[in-house]
């Protein structure tokens, strides 16, 4: 716990976030997250019962005493039903944390940045966790942390599409500019895509399709778990620069001195 991740005043032991949608029963959700080692699960409250005694609940298979439950307001299109969503997960008994997601676009599915600012807005206010769900735009990024958003989570590439991290560089300004922790979330398709994202330093990855959508998730969930912790020891450890040219392995000048003496 020495790289311990705090949000909201919650204490979290991996770095990796996973997401409960497209897995063909609860029960295989329930594999994967366990494979995957994160304490981190987002719940679509729109999408997923976790407010209904009466049918099955994916709350059954996920014990609050083990992971800390992340409810989201995916598939709301504009601030107010987004707002609506988040007070129906915080009556529900989930908590104050919300991934705040509002989609400007039915085709793309790119967060409206303007609508979740506004939502933002009233949420913080109303005791709740935020962490909006945004583009890699660092003023805006800067513009949540602003009121009061406890973390922000840019996107790595369009939600589903396993593109990988298309903007590495505007991650990066992301976390030079703002001083909460940044979540990427959405789009990646592989471990590799999950260590390139932890080597610019953010402080967590969000996914899901890649691993419910995998041939194996049980197996993909594992290997993103490696690749989380992989991609952040290998940012604290500090890569070499790079050189346009090469540079000898083993140093040459002492042996080089000691010849022509």
């Amino acid at each position: 716990m020495t790289d311990a991740l705090v949000i909201g005043g919650i204490t979290l032991r991996s770095r990796l976030w996973v997401g409960t949608g497209k897995y063909k029963d609860f029960a295989e959700t329930k594999a994967a997250i366990d494979a995957s080692g994160a304490d981190v699960v987002t719940v679509a409250v729109r999408r997923v019962n976790i407010t209904d005694p009466s049918q099955p609940n994916l709350l059954e298979y996920l014990d609050p005493k083990v992971y800390t439950i992340l409810p989201n307001t995916a598939g709301c299109y504009t601030a107010d039903d987004a707002i609506r969503t988040a007070r129906l997960a915080r009556a529900a008994g989930v908590g104050d944390l919300v991934k705040l997601e509002v989609i400007g676009d039915q085709k793309t599915l790119f967060p409206d940045n303007e609508a979740t600012f506004q939502a933002a807005k009233v949420l913080v206010k109303e005791g709740f966790i935020v962490l909006p769900y945004m583009t890699d735009d660092p003023i805006m990024a800067r513009r949540f942390e602003d009121i009061g958003c406890a973390a922000v989570m840019p996107l790595a590439a369009p939600i589903g599409s396993g593109l990988g991290v298309c903007n590495p560089y505007t991650i990066r300004i992301i976390k030079e500019m703002v001083s909460v922790p940044v979540v990427v979330d959405a789009g990646v398709g592989s471990a590799a895509d999950v260590a390139v994202a932890m080597e610019l330093g953010v402080d967590a990855v969000l996914l899901n399709t890649a691993i419910a959508g995998a041939r194996d998730p049980i197996r993909m969930a594992r290997a993103m778990s490696h690749a989380v912790i992989a991609g952040r020891e290998s940012y604290l450890a500090g890569r070499i620069p790079k050189k346009l040219y090469a540079t000898a392995s083993s140093p040459l000048e002492g042996v080089i001195a000691a010849a022509a003496g």
